[in-house]
């Protein structure tokens, strides 16, 4: 008797045990979202930013290297900034990435939007412009820069709006559920615990009482008397 209410005792303070560390663990995901949240701004959204910020100095670097190939910095940058020339010049390439930083760095990593219309527009201007100006300029007759730019600068546009559609609103959208639903989790103990079907050491019956016992002696010294 004593041994079953012992094994009984140890089942309650194993499923005890068991509730305690589920609601820790539900506490847990709350405060590491808590603090995910105090962030300025999330790892993947960062890493969108960057990849902005990427485009900006990488179109840059490859304008001043045409500008320097093509007969000095300063006398090019005289003739293709202060005599602007739509059909030679590569300035607006240029001006074009300064347009997407601008505009990107200001919606997703300042107002934090988590919207795709930003992003739709800058895309849309981009490959409209870059269409236009390889149909109409004569890009394509000075060199290899004259083919470069234009199609740096189309694939970067189209990256970016590839990791925020497909990465940067997706993955923040299903942190945002999974902070919702454990949030709105019950604090009481769930019914079912993990770990399997329970056992049967884990019930036990009461002991039969005295009385029945001595009753059922008698029976049985009754049956083995012999007949007479």
């Amino acid at each position: 008797m004593d041994s079953q209410c012992s094994s009984s005792v140890g089942s309650r303070a194993t499923l005890g045990g068991v509730g305690n560390i589920n609601s820790t663990l539900i506490s847990s995901r709350i405060e590491s979202y808590e603090a995910g949240e105090k962030k300025c701004i999330s790892d993947v959204r960062r890493t969108f930013c960057l990849f902005v910020t990427f485009d900006l100095l990488f179109v840059t670097l490859l304008w001043i290297i045409e500008l320097n190939v093509n007969g000095g910095i300063q006398e090019q940058l005289t003739k293709e900034v202060l005599q602007y020339d739509y059909h030679k010049s590569f300035f607006d390439i240029f001006l074009l990435a300064v347009f997407r930083f601008a505009v990107l760095i200001l919606a997703y990593a300042v107002c934090r939007l988590r919207h795709w219309w930003a992003i739709a527009i800058t895309t849309a201007i981009t490959t409209g412009f870059l269409i236009v100006k390889v149909v109409v300029s004569k890009l394509l007759s000075q060199g290899a820069f004259g083919y470069l730019l234009p199609i740096i600068s189309f694939i970067l546009a189209w990256i970016e709006t590839w990791l925020l559609d497909f990465k940067v609103l997706p993955q923040e959208a299903g942190d945002e559920i999974r902070y919702l639903s454990v949030q709105s989790a019950p604090d009481r103990e769930p019914l079912l615990y993990p770990g399997g079907p329970v056992s049967e050491g884990q019930f036990y019956s009461p002991p039969e009482s005295m009385a029945d016992s001595d009753e059922d002696l008698d029976d049985k010294h009754d049956l083995e008397k012999p007949i007479v």
